[in-house]
Order: structure tokens, then C-alpha cells, then sequence
């Protein structure tokens, strides 16, 4: 049986206060929204703006953790009085699960509490180097957003007002590039953007040779969620997407699956072009952004 929090003894409450600790100290400072509108200068573009909207539901969930935890704190030590909120954080910190109140601010994860925490700390980081001149990274690890497909159709927005096209008329074009590592990529792509944070599931990835680009392939054994290389994502008009040789593959924020989990779809490359992608769609082959681990 567990103990509420309202006992604030024994190991229990112990564990509770150094969770408590270790989040206070280890949970980033709220960006400063009131500066970083002063400095993205008008008009705004859009990696701008979403990057503002991105730093601003990371304060709100900040700000939820740091209250939260504030209050529950008073609350062991007899200042106020035990709520169910409290109650519902006391159980989650000792159950080391994301707590109630901070998923419904958050964004999909099903990492544990402590995985969440490092998470967490990866992605003010990230926020933090992209708001500090509000020059989008060379390479963006898409998968730390809270909104992934704002960051998406803003390459199509980008395009589209670049080329005089339609948005309606914009479709997003991938293209898997064969290395993993950020140092590759110093530049930002002349157009569109590189992104990475995707995991595989149901196949394999086959890396490229003499610079082409790879294709996927069936899974390798004990690998079960193996890491795309980074990913270059432009926008071409729906009339010239690729379609031959190429498998339309759901990509979720996690692998519980459905239609509220579903981000957007990219096109991946197969074998060749005689390829059958109803192989791939049997065997559930989908991208995600989120892995447990």
C-alpha cells in the first residue's frame, strides 16, 4: 500500500524531498520572452516565430514544475495544506513517473521521470542556442519541439513565399542523408533544413554508397529501434513528389500509435524503384520522435 504525502516521514518523504531538490536544481531558468521579442527583429520569419512559440510553452511547463514542487515542499513540511494535486505529485515522484499536472503541459513522452528530467534539459539547451541570435541550428533536432510540423511547414512557408507558390500547393520532400553526426553538417541547407531525432521501427536502414542516398532494408537482428541518419527536409509542389521507389511512412511522436499521436508522413526511399511498399505497410514500418529510452 503507498502512504499519502501527507505522512512527510520515513524513507518515503525522504525520497520525495530529494527528488524535489534535484529537480529545483536541475530544472533551466525561464526564458526571458519579454527580451527575445525585443530582439527578433520584424518581419519576423518563420524559424523565428517558432521559435517563440516554442520557447514559450517551455516556460509554461517550467513554470508548472517549479510550482508544483514549491507548493509540495510547503506542503511536507506542514506551511499548507495537502491537496490532491500534491498527493497525485508526492505518488508520481515516488513512482518515478512524469507527474499529472506536468503532462498536460508537456509534451508526448514515454520516458520515465528521471529520462524526462534529462530530456527535459536537452531541450531548453537546444532553445536556448537557437534564441540566443535566433539562427536556426545547422542541423535541428526536430524531435526536441514541442510542436514538431510547425517547424515543418515553416520550411513549406519559406518555400512557397520564396517561389511564389501556393501553400495548399506545397507537399514535403526527404531526403536521408548517410551521416549521424551534427559535425557534418556546419552549414545551414541552402534550402529547406536538416532535422534528425527519428527512430525506426518495423525495418532497418541501408546506408548509401558513392554518396546516394540509403534505403530501407529488413530489420537487423537486436537492433529494434535503430536511429535514421540526419534527414533533409525540403518542400517541392505536390505535382513533382516522389512517388516510385519510395514508402509514404507515418511518422508518431511515440509508439503508441494512433491518429492523435501522428506528427506527418515522409517519404522514404526503398531498394529501387521496383520495390512493393505494401511489405513495409504490412509489417507497421513507422518513424518516431520520442523512443522510451
Amino acid at each position: 500500500m503507498q502512504g499519502g504525502a501527507a505522512s512527510g516521514g520515513g524513507d518515503e518523504g525522504g525520497k520525495t524531498v530529494e527528488m524535489i531538490n534535484l529537480f529545483l536544481d536541475r530544472c533551466p531558468e525561464k526564458f526571458q520572452m519579454i527580451d527575445l521579442f525585443n530582439l527578433a527583429v520584424e518581419p519576423r520569419q518563420p524559424f523565428t516565430v517558432v521559435c517563440l512559440q516554442e520557447c514559450e510553452r517551455m516556460n509554461g511547463l517550467l513554470a508548472e514544475i517549479k510550482t508544483s514542487l514549491i507548493e509540495l515542499d510547503a506542503g511536507l513540511k506542514g506551511t499548507l495544506n495537502i491537496t490532491e494535486a500534491m498527493e497525485q505529485l508526492n505518488l508520481a515522484l515516488s513512482l518515478n513517473g512524469v507527474p499529472p499536472s506536468w503532462v498536460k503541459k508537456s509534451y508526448f513522452s514515454k520516458k520515465t521521470l528521471l529520462m524526462w528530467l534529462e530530456d527535459l534539459v536537452l531541450r531548453c539547451e537546444q532553445l536556448k542556442r537557437w534564441s540566443d541570435e535566433f539562427v536556426t541550428p545547422s542541423v535541428l533536432w526536430v524531435s526536441g519541439l514541442f510542436n514538431p510540423m510547425s517547424f515543418l511547414t515553416a520550411i513549406m512557408q519559406i518555400t512557397a513565399r520564396a517561389d511564389g507558390l501556393p501553400l495548399d500547393d506545397m507537399l514535403l520532400k526527404t531526403e536521408v542523408s548517410n551521416s549521424f553526426s551534427t559535425e557534418d553538417f556546419i552549414e545551414p541547407a541552402v534550402k529547406g533544413a536538416y532535422v534528425n531525432g527519428f527512430t525506426l521501427e518495423g525495418a532497418g536502414w541501408e546506408a548509401g554508397r558513392n554518396g546516394e542516398q540509403g534505403y530501407l532494408c529488413e530489420m537487423v537482428l537486436k537492433e529494434l529501434s535503430p536511429e535514421l541518419p540526419i534527414v533533409h527536409v525540403t518542400a517541392v509542389r505536390r505535382e513533382f513528389r516522389p512517388t516510385i521507389g519510395y514508402y509514404e511512412c507515418p511518422v508518431y511522436f511515440t509508439t503508441a500509435r494512433g491518429a492523435a499521436n501522428l506528427v506527418t508522413k515522409f517519404d522514404i526511399a526503398m531498394e529501387s524503384e521496383d520495390s512493393d511498399d505494401k511489405n513495409w505497410i504490412l509489417s507497421g514500418v513507422a518513424l518516431f520522435l520520442a523512443p522510451e529510452q
